[in-house]
């Protein structure tokens, strides 16, 4: 039994993969994180170290055990194996599954505040929206988080992957939802700059 896995370990699933495991659940989910900016442009732009779907903490148990495990509470650079049947801890919503056979990490499974019918920012709840308007789905059926929801996320850290993102999703997102994001930024990280450059974006 692997006790002390490495941090670095990833070898994700893909998108698809992920997908093809979950699709007999009835729970709800998307793929998130970089991944999702890449399903939503349809095509992919940048290497990706690891896979993060998104889920609602009433959901999670029900992933988890569809999906198998073990499962590891992730936080502060740290992880901790939940036990069978465990409920991961307050405050907790990273989710790492370990392949023990492989020894590598497979997917990031994010816990999040809302609903099935209202998606929430964990980050800030006052940022809310219906859930529909924030979930994609490729042609073959995938779903994805839309990338304005994605690029509130990003914006806290600006690292080079989310600019990056933010350079591939910036130009494809509709009037409608590059509004929502300047709102929205306007409103959590009112200096930040990619406002001016959300403004000067011609209009697909």
């Amino acid at each position: 039994m692997w006790e002390d896995p490495r941090l670095d370990a990833w070898q994700p699933w893909t998108p698809a993969e992920i997908a093809r495991r979950l699709a007999t659940t009835a729970a709800g989910w998307c793929v998130a994180g970089g991944w999702s900016i890449d399903l939503f442009a349809g095509r992919t732009t940048r290497t990706h170290h690891d896979l993060e779907i998104a889920t609602t903490r009433s959901d999670f148990d029900t992933i988890r055990r569809h999906l198998g495990g073990p499962f590891f509470a992730v936080a502060d650079g740290k992880v901790r194996r939940l036990a069978e049947g465990e409920s991961t801890p307050p405050g907790r919503f990273q989710h790492w599954l370990l392949d023990e056979a492989a020894g590598a990490w497979r997917v990031d499974v994010m816990v999040e505040p809302g609903d099935a019918e209202t998606w929430v920012f964990r980050r800030d709840e006052r940022v809310r929206a219906r859930r529909e308007a924030m979930t994609g789905r490729t042609a073959d059926g995938i779903p994805y988080f839309m990338p304005h929801g994605c690029l509130l996320y990003k914006a806290k850290s600006c690292s080079a992957k989310d600019e990056a993102d933010f350079d591939t999703a910036a130009p494809l997102m509709d009037q409608a939802d590059r509004l929502w994001l300047v709102e929205k930024l306007e409103l959590v990280h009112p200096a930040h700059p990619w406002l001016a450059r959300l403004r000067d974006v011609t209009p697909p």
